[in-house]
């Protein structure tokens, strides 16, 4: 009896030895918990923004900013370290958490253009029932000598260019499949190009328009459009360039070798 009170006695022991250690523990991670309060503001004009999401980093935790662009995190792990703030229109923001005082969180508004998604509208995929023709940037800069786009297209499939003069320059046009300007639907960023009355295709007056080409489309037969039945033939979608944040500058130089007739008549061998 006397050694079955002591084996009880030492299980008890034991056991309040565990609770005590897992009460330790639980009040280390409590303390170690952190809070974090910010406001969330626009950089140019300093008003709050309502509605903007604050996550933490690693976790999943996060909260959207009240209606003055206040927000409060509370009770956050020990290894919470950076929060990331989102707002529609503005850039995402990360900035290191920091318990000790209320944070300002500014966010820079963001701009993109919205043709693309026009231009996305008009364009075939692999589920369209149509052939068609992706020419991307880098295949148009290639072939781009300042000709207008007729000619750098010469080389795609059932295309087939033509030029007045001979130089590519100025009243140029194709035919796709046998089909004239009139039956060829042409849209620059979505914008239909094709005269209002004749239906038909002029390619003057766009000095070196293929430089600022992204990529061009060409669906043969009966394609997508979305400015009437000018699409019977084919249909020719052209997207610019993209926007860029970074300012950039491009130069470039064609070398053009020009020998009168005469002198070529003293060239050629008697």
């Amino acid at each position: 009896m006397h050694a079955t009170f002591i084996t009880s006695a030492r299980s008890t022991t034991a056991f309040l030895r565990v609770l005590l250690c897992g009460l330790f523990f639980l009040s280390f991670t409590t303390y170690a918990q952190k809070n974090s309060t910010g406001t969330v503001i626009d950089a140019a004009d300093r008003q709050p923004l309502p509605g903007a999401s604050v996550r933490v980093i690693g976790t999943q935790r996060g909260i959207t900013t009240k209606s003055d662009g206040t927000f409060s995190l509370s009770n956050l792990p020990a290894t919470a370290q950076t929060l990331e703030v989102s707002y529609l229109g503005y850039e995402k923001q990360r900035v290191n958490l920091d318990p000790s005082q209320p944070l300002q969180i500014a966010l820079v508004r963001s701009s993109y253009m919205a043709d693309e998604v026009v231009v996305s509208a008009t364009r075939a995929n692999q589920r369209t029932g149509m052939a068609f023709t992706n020419v991307g940037g880098e295949e148009i800069q290639k072939q781009n000598l300042g000709q207008d786009l007729p000619v750098l297209l010469n080389f795609q499939p059932s295309l087939v260019s033509t030029s007045e003069a001979g130089a590519g320059i100025g009243y140029t046009g194709f035919r796709i499949r046998g089909s004239d300007a009139t039956r060829i639907n042409v849209t620059l960023n979505g914008i239909p190009y094709n005269d209002a009355e004749s239906q038909g295709l002029f390619w003057v007056n766009m000095p070196d328009f293929a430089s600022s080409t992204t990529s061009i489309q060409i669906q043969r037969g009966v394609g997508t459009s979305t400015n009437g039945a000018g699409a019977f033939g084919a249909t020719v979608n052209v997207q610019t360039n993209e926007f860029r944040k970074e300012l950039t500058l491009k130069r470039t130089t064609v070398w053009v070798l020009f020998i009168p007739s005469r002198i070529m008549f003293w060239l050629v061998p008697a």
